[in-house]
């Protein structure tokens, strides 16, 4: 039966009929009995949608299925809504699970962060991972864990262990800014510019600032893109200024550029990037001012020159481990070290980044940071240059677990972000961020309240390092620095190793100054000898 009436009249355009035989009944109402404008009106409105999506040319469903056919986009586009608030479990990370937002909104609003009865996650799973405890804690008396960056050079910087990592003006709203360095100010703790340069935003506050400066050379830039020295000496003198970060590559899109297109170039992103209003700005893949590893350094000296002597580093997420090994040859060869190197994890990444990128491009951070931490060590150099990282950070496990891995502080991005108010909702690309903290739209950034926002960054930054400290003590130590890849506890194949034995060894100092590198692991000894300082290519065989 039903066959034979699809032969006939297909079933699928059943509300299409429907909606045209009760448009009929209300032009009807209406001669007649003069009543039914309201449902005239909508039934036409009904009617004209089905009649549109018959003569579409670009959606099969909607041709197939006039009317009905939107409820499948609707869903679609709420589907990540849904499945977020009503299916996924606590523990199921898309890319961060609720039990990690939670933990980041309570700690930001200062509600209690404990849990009762008893962990969530599966003890016997493969990956799962603790520290283990002393049966003699530590008394620590204050939880702000500091490091110096910089000791040889004229300012150094006395840094926080947890801060906040890259994120441009532009990509952030002016009131996520603003609210981003005032938490930074009250805390005492560093707020990374992103490539984006330092906005009037930036300013405001008088947080401590670390200007990352990228391919686009933004606030220290000539018409041509190049680099101009005199507007990035202008920029790095500022007292607010307190590191120099030049990014070579960032974790959501290394060796991608990107381009911020001309309508989203407003005139206070202009102002801060010192590119004209309304016109594309583009962030080539590559630098301009260097061309060779020995160049590189030498650029970084002059940075540092520039700035008044200031700790000036490096940002890199790790690919072709022959090209950071050059980096490193040219380090020994010139004399030049970075006062710092930041290793962004692919893992990592606030803005839209190509979705082959976002899966499939650059080392994650627990390898990134194995690779520069052993080598540095392998050359002598590991006590003269300082390690932070960067990817998926938001508990005070995570910064204590990636400094028991040779980091000597952390950043974190998207854990500030969460602090702000940010619910996962994943529009950061389209403007359309529900709450305001990446939209260049005046009206949305409005529901971000900037006095109120910048109390959750402080709190969230000080409940962090209050529950690293608490970390700290029970593992028996007295700084984070302190705890070492041993204390680190992970299950894996149905066996419990601490990650001194699972991960890749420890190189031991000086290991790759000697002739031999042939009882070192396979990646240096395929490698390192090919490597470089004068390009960042591989040495012929």
């Amino acid at each position: 039966m039903l066959n034979t009436l699809n032969a006939v009249f297909p079933i699928r355009y059943t509300v299409l009929g429907l909606s045209v035989f009760a448009l009929l009944l209300s032009v009807f109402s209406v001669l007649v009995f003069g009543v039914g404008f309201g449902s005239l009106l909508i039934t036409g409105l009904l009617v004209g949608v089905g009649v549109y999506d018959l003569r579409q040319t670009k959606r099969s469903i909607l041709r197939n299925y006039p009317i009905i056919g939107h409820l499948r986009f609707i869903l679609e586009f709420v589907r990540p809504e849904i499945r977020q608030y009503f299916i996924e479990s606590d523990n199921e990370a898309t890319p961060f699970s609720r039990s990690q937002r939670s933990l980041v909104y309570q700690r930001a609003k200062g509600d209690p962060d404990k849990r009762p009865f008893g962990t969530q996650l599966d003890v016997h799973a493969d990956g799962y991972e603790w520290v283990n405890h002393s049966v003699s804690p530590t008394k620590i008396a204050s939880h702000d864990f500091r490091i110096t960056i910089g000791e040889h050079s004229a300012q150094p910087y006395s840094a926080s262990v947890f801060n906040i990592s890259a994120m441009s003006f532009g990509s952030l709203s002016a009131n996520a800014i603003l609210a981003l360095n005032k938490g930074a100010k009250r805390g005492n703790f560093a707020h990374d510019t992103g490539e984006g340069s330092i906005s009037t935003h930036h300013r405001v506050h008088g947080g401590d600032l670390i200007w990352e400066v990228a391919s686009g050379y933004f606030g220290c830039r000539n018409d041509d893109g190049s680099f101009n020295a005199d507007k990035f000496a202008d920029n790095a003198r500022d007292p607010q200024v307190k590191m120099i970060e030049l990014k070579l590559s960032q974790g959501a899109k290394p060796g991608h550029g990107g381009m911020l297109p001309g309508p989203k170039v407003t005139p206070e992103i202009a102002q801060a990037r010192g590119v004209p209003v309304g016109v594309d700005c583009i962030s080539p893949a590559s630098h301009s001012a260097f061309s060779t590893p020995i160049e590189m350094m030498q650029f970084i000296a002059r940075l540092r020159d520039l700035s008044g002597g200031k700790p000036t580093g490096m940002k890199l997420c790790i690919g072709h481990p022959w090209e950071w090994f050059a980096m490193v040859k040219a380090m020994l060869e010139t004399g030049i070290t970075p006062d710092f190197i930041v290793v962004d994890g692919a893992e990592g990444g606030t803005g839209a980044a190509p979705l082959e990128f976002t899966d499939h491009v650059g080392a994650p951070v627990q390898e990134g940071l194995l690779l520069v931490h052993n080598t540095l060590r392998g050359v002598g150099l590991r006590d003269r240059v300082k390690i932070g990282v960067a990817g998926k950070v938001v508990s005070a496990f995570d910064v204590a677990r990636y400094m028991a891995l040779g980091a000597d502080w952390c950043n974190s991005a998207r854990g500030f972000m969460f602090a702000l108010g940010c619910i996962q909702a994943q529009h950061c690309h389209t403007g359309h961020c529900p709450t305001g903290v990446t939209t260049q739209d005046p009206l949305r950034q409005q529901s971000l309240v900037v006095p109120d926002k910048a109390d959750r960054v402080y709190n969230f930054h000080q409940q962090t390092l209050f529950a690293l400290k608490e970390m700290v003590q029970a593992v028996g130590v007295y700084h984070p620095n302190e705890i070492t890849a041993h204390h680190i506890v992970r299950r894996s194949d149905n066996k419990v190793r601490s990650l001194a034995q699972f991960i890749l060894t420890q190189l031991p100092n000086g290991a790759l100054l000697g002739e031999s590198v042939a009882s070192l692991p396979l990646i240096y000894r395929q490698t390192w000898p090919r490597a470089q300082a004068h390009s960042f290519a591989l040495r012929p065989e």
